[in-house]
């Protein structure tokens, strides 16, 4: 049992694929140590104002930093990076559209032990989706080299075809070892779990996730992007973060107007607030639709 290590070439085709085959997934040094050194000063500042988690499940020698997309431009360009969006636009293709779903800083202390193996779409209820439905395309990016000793990310691999609200503990899974700068994606619906930090040193990553546009996000990025930040933000991140519909009814504003024009009204009207992908689909859809009647 291992994880599968792709070079930074990658497409986001390959990556989707080993995705669906075993539920997660490395691509090694997508990021230059010296890119990473920069997101890292960045966010240095809020990791340590953050407290460590109130339970053990979110760790108590744990910090858990949020609100990335207001404070840190570098971790903008993360959300956005080309491969995790390409991977998303493939591994979530049966849904009119993906979206942002959270981003948090996940920096495990020495002393830390390994967290329960779970499944990160748990979060929607414990709702028991259809088996090979994805909902969840994760990702952490390796802010520090992770190891087996400091903590690496725990993972069962093939896991995300298994049955729901299955219990496990840390001897079923294995490390998912990877340099500083490699980033491992992973399903919502792979068994895993952050690992025991034998070490010393503080194990430092950054989990940025995308889920289907008609789940509610984790966090909240209304709230956590104040407006006027929102309002210095490129159209493409607005409408990663929510500011577009998700399908054909979802999220539009009073008088079926397109979210965007709340952030910035200074854009011409583009009518429903659909990007040029979650258009296409939805003409498919109709076209289906129609076909059936």
């Amino acid at each position: 049992m291992q994880l599968t290590h792709l070079p930074n070439s990658a497409s986001g085709e390959h990556v989707a694929a080993a995705l669906t085959a075993d539920g997660a997934v490395i691509v090694d040094s997508v990021l230059r140590s010296d890119q990473v050194d920069a997101v890292l000063a960045e966010l240095q500042p809020w990791i340590d104002k953050t407290k460590p988690g109130v339970d053990r499940f979110s760790g108590r020698n744990t910090r858990r930093t949020g609100a990335l997309i207001t404070r840190s431009p570098q971790c903008r360009e993360l959300v956005t990076h080309p491969l995790a969006l390409a991977t998303c636009n493939t591994f979530l293709s049966h849904a009119t559209s993906f979206q942002l779903h959270l981003t948090q800083v996940i920096a495990i202390g020495p002393g830390e032990p390994a967290q329960q193996i779970h499944r990160d779409q748990w979060a929607f209820d414990f709702f028991s989706f259809p088996k090979d439905y994805d909902v969840q395309c994760n990702t952490i990016w390796a802010m520090t080299d992770f190891t087996e000793q400091n903590g690496a990310t725990r993972v069962i691999p093939g896991s995300n075809h298994f049955d729901d609200k299955l219990r496990f503990s840390e001897t079923d899974t294995i490390p998912a070892e990877m340099s500083k700068g490699s980033v491992l994606f992973y399903s919502g619906s792979v068994y895993h779990g952050g690992g025991a930090n034998h070490s010393s040193d503080t194990r430092i990553g950054v989990n940025i996730t995308y889920n289907l546009s008609w789940l509610r996000q984790e966090e909240n990025q209304y709230l956590a992007v104040p407006l006027e930040v929102a309002r210095t933000l490129p159209v493409e991140l607005l409408r990663l973060m929510g500011y577009q519909r998700g399908a054909y009814a979802l999220g539009y504003v009073g008088d079926l107007l397109d979210p965007i024009q709340i952030v910035r009204p200074d854009i011409e009207n583009t009518g429903l607030g659909y990007t040029d992908e979650t258009r296409k689909k939805l003409k498919q859809q109709q076209s289906t639709f129609a076909d059936q009647k």
